[in-house]
């Protein structure tokens, strides 16, 4: 389930700053990127200029995951409620992905990541699509960290189709109703291949799941930092995995030696 990872600390925690530790690094990481409109209030910019911003900050925390040996990071991008935002915000937050990738794909591909999506992307601009499967293909036989973008995602909607191909399978006698079974609606989700989140971070203070991979996160562990997405560094996400490294996960069950209660 985790992998142990040795590294330094770093100079923002003085107490710690050359000290190395073995910690449990999770296999997926899943992140709610929030905050960037506020992040560009606070600097008297327009919210398109925090989006700009975030991009960066995908680059870096991607590239420090992977190095921490994170081996799934899924990006909550645009969700299926982010369309109610007014047009001008949309068309850029559409862009945002094309750019992203024009930009950075090399980069991706020469550090062997493989870039996943997940969503319904039948309702994107065709521009966006095309950059996105560009993506996929290019990378697809990269065995390194897999960067899923959750892009016109929502958990109801993703739950829902999961329930109506389950269902068409039973009338058409592929299923019957006492073999559908929890394992069987993982199955039917959009991240099948994937295993279930162990951390989701949520940056820009809320908490809350934002109709964020709920089936998923049943037993993943929660980490809000109050810094909005595009402050959130290497730093940052070295803390939050010290945090959950930190932790006890039980499942609903007891640790080990601890008497029943």
């Amino acid at each position: 389930m985790f992998e142990k990872f040795s590294f330094n600390m770093g100079k923002k925690d003085k107490t710690n700053r050359d000290e190395q530790r073995d910690l449990k690094i999770p296999k997926h990481v899943a992140i709610i990127m929030d905050g960037n409109g506020r992040w560009a209030k606070k600097r008297g910019l327009p919210r398109i200029a925090g989006h700009r911003e975030a991009m960066k900050t995908v680059k870096r925390v991607t590239k420090e995951a992977d190095r921490l040996g994170v081996k799934v990071l899924t990006l909550y991008t645009f969700s299926t409620e982010n369309w109610k935002r007014p047009k001008n915000e949309v068309d850029f937050l559409m862009k945002l992905p094309e750019q992203f990738l024009n930009t950075y794909l090399v980069e991706l591909i020469e550090q062997n990541v493989r870039v996943q999506a997940m969503g319904d992307l039948s309702r994107l601009p065709s521009y966006t699509l095309k950059a996105v499967e560009s993506a996929i293909e290019r990378t697809k036989n990269n065995t390194g960290l897999v960067l899923n973008f959750a892009l016109n995602y929502g958990s109801h909607a993703e739950i829902v189709d999961a329930v109506k191909t389950i269902v068409r399978k039973v009338q058409e006698q592929e299923l019957v109703v006492e073999e559908v079974t929890e394992q069987v609606i993982s199955q039917h989700l959009m991240c099948s291949s994937l295993p279930d989140p162990d951390l989701l971070i949520r940056t820009g203070g809320e908490l809350r799941l934002s109709n964020f991979m709920l089936w998923q996160l049943a037993y993943t562990e929660l980490y809000f930092s109050e810094e909005y997405w595009p402050d959130f560094d290497e730093q940052s996400l070295r803390n939050a995995i010290q945090s959950f490294a930190a932790r006890q996960r039980r499942y609903g069950g007891l640790e080990k030696g601890s008497e029943k209660n």
